[in-house]
């Protein structure tokens, strides 16, 4: 069966997480993503490895799907390689710091001359301004995008989430730029600039947050368990900050994963009385409607860990479930790796790679029922040089050998 984007060509030119994450997605899409390497390869092979020598699981994670070519882009034959590369690709990505390839070379406008109809993608840290300079990391756009300082408990520091927002976060929003930008050119005939910043990307996920700090001008967020408000969001540990309030109670035998998240909606109040034996609170007048419970939310869900601190986190979400409350267990990384449902979703896949054997990794999120994904190994570094240069750029036997020999491959 045809893939959605069967045809397309990405040229990948990013390296660590942001980047690779969004080309991962692309060729689950179906495009043929050939990643362009330095010769000692993406730094991500090397880092964190658990196998000596041996692509690390941080790379094969990002990097499924794709093929592998590498090339100096500080030699004069590397550039030119590189412009004819340019010339047969639908998609450039890349994720250098600002003015990496103008400095060798190839700007917007040099690009565009060799191939007007090219996409060029860039994923930054920061727009333009006084942060562009800054070097990005994935907490560090946590950080500057708003997420930090409203992650944690009130009287807490601000902490990161274990999301990789700023990084596979930003990846999907480059994917959905990218892919915008190919349908408009179908239209105009023409490639366009897409820029993505990892600070944008990690605001635009925490929106909420601003909508409460435009909130607070009006008074207290009742719908947080705060003690006090100052002039900005605070942090609220696990309250939801919407319009249902929710909360992560300990189950037994109170391990560190031994919780349910539970959100309690005005028409699970009753159900919730009787579950934890307090079935006269059900018609009290301090307890019985949603704005008489917002000042004792914090008490609300102690009543209710009283009762949940006594079952296994299972068995709390089978007596929930059957009154359809809303909840879920806090799943460790080690049950979502054992999860069969995941499994059976195919968001929990199995891999074999040459060097290290079979591995787990995540599946495709994106499920389109005239294109599935068959998710298919990272490849090994320069594995496809010949498949490219040669039989595709046409290169012939000897000066594939040169290049290789002359540490321009």
């Amino acid at each position: 069966m045809a893939k959605a984007l069967e045809g397309v060509r990405i040229l990948d030119m990013t390296h660590v997480q942001s980047g690779p994450s969004a080309t991962q997605m692309l060729a689950w899409l179906g495009a043929d993503v050939v990643k362009l390497e330095a010769l000692t390869g993406d730094i991500t092979r090397q880092q964190l490895r658990d196998l000596p020598d041996v692509d690390s699981l941080y790379f094969t994670m990002l990097n499924c799907n794709k093929r592998s070519i590498t090339l100096n882009l500080k030699s004069p034959r590397g550039k030119e390689l590189l412009t004819e590369l340019i010339g047969r690709f639908d998609v450039l990505v890349e994720n250098f710091g600002p003015g990496a390839l103008d400095r060798l070379g190839f700007s917007w406008e040099r690009i565009r001359e060799i191939n007007p109809r090219l996409v060029y993608a860039s994923i930054k840290g920061f727009g333009e301004g006084p942060y562009t300079r800054f070097k990005a990391y994935e907490v560090v756009a946590q950080a500057m995008g708003g997420s930090m300082s409203t992650t944690g408990f009130e009287d807490g520091p601000p902490l990161a989430t274990g999301a990789q927002i700023g990084d596979s976060g930003t990846g999907v929003h480059c994917v959905a730029a990218i892919l915008a930008a190919l349908y408009q050119r179908h239209d105009t005939g023409r490639g366009q600039r897409v820029n993505v910043a990892m600070q944008h990307a990690v605001l635009n996920l925490c929106r909420v947050k601003l909508r409460d700090q435009q909130r607070l001008s009006h008074g207290p967020l009742a719908e947080y368990p705060n003690r006090d408000f100052g002039t900005e969001v605070p942090r609220s540990g696990n309250a939801s900050g919407g319009g249902q309030p929710g909360w992560a109670v300990r189950c037994a035998p109170g391990g560190p994963n031994d919780y349910v998240y539970v959100i309690v909606q005005p028409v699970g109040w009753a159900p919730i009385t009787e579950l934890i034996g307090r079935p006269e609170l059900r018609d009290d007048p301090e307890w019985a409607t949603p704005a008489a419970r917002l000042p004792k939310l914090a008490k609300m869900f102690q009543l209710i860990e009283e009762w949940s601190s006594t079952l296994p986190k299972w068995e709390v979400l089978e007596r929930l479930n059957a009154h359809n409350i809303p909840c879920g267990p806090i799943l460790s990384t080690e049950e979502i790796i054992a999860d069969r449902s995941l499994a059976d979703n195919e968001m929990i896949v199995e891999v074999d790679h040459p060097q290290r054997g079979r591995f787990t990794t995540v599946g495709s999120p994106l499920k389109l029922s005239d294109s599935p994904v068959d998710v298919e190994r990272s490849p090994l570094l320069g594995e496809h040089n010949e498949d490219v240069y040669r039989g595709e750029l046409g290169l012939d036997d000897e000066e594939f050998r040169l290049l290789a020999a002359n540490g321009v491959i």
